[in-house]
């Protein structure tokens, strides 16, 4: 287990805004829990107020479900061009299932994902991430407010 720190995650999300400053985003989707964090700093950087979210349930701690759910609100009337965000590509099934949920519910806008990690045997790769993981990632947001 690895244990991802604040400054870590400073440094990290600086380059992931770097990366996707260019492509226009019109609004955010961060995928709860683990893309919250994330998607708010991606937000203030690229100054974008339409931050919207989907809830997925995959993950009992490190025990991974037989099924994934996913529990969605999101308003992207009139937006055009969305970056879905979440913290890692671990197996990658919950960021393609999004992918393909939202891609098929919204057909007319153009989704791309971002992470701070991506494991290289994820079955989904996202458009935009930081770091190759090979580890369970322990984020700071998960052990510095227990």
């Amino acid at each position: 287990m690895k244990y991802y720190s604040y400054e870590d995650f400073k440094i990290d999300t600086r380059s992931l805004i770097d990366r996707v400053k260019g492509s226009n985003f019109e609004a955010l989707v961060a995928v709860a829990r683990g893309g919250l964090t994330l998607s708010h700093a991606i937000a203030e950087g690229l100054d974008i107020r339409q931050v919207q979210s989907v809830r997925t349930e995959l993950y009992d701690k490190t025990l991974k479900r037989d099924m994934l759910n996913i529990f969605d609100t999101c308003q992207l009337d009139g937006v055009k061009k969305v970056l879905v965000v979440d913290d890692i590509a671990d197996s990658g099934d919950t960021l393609r299932a999004v992918m393909e949920y939202l891609e098929e519910k919204y057909k007319d806008i153009e989704f791309a994902s971002c992470t701070l990690f991506y494991k290289k045997t994820s079955v989904y790769e996202p458009h935009f991430w930081i770091n190759e993981a090979d580890d369970w990632i322990d984020f700071f947001w998960e052990r510095d407010f227990l």
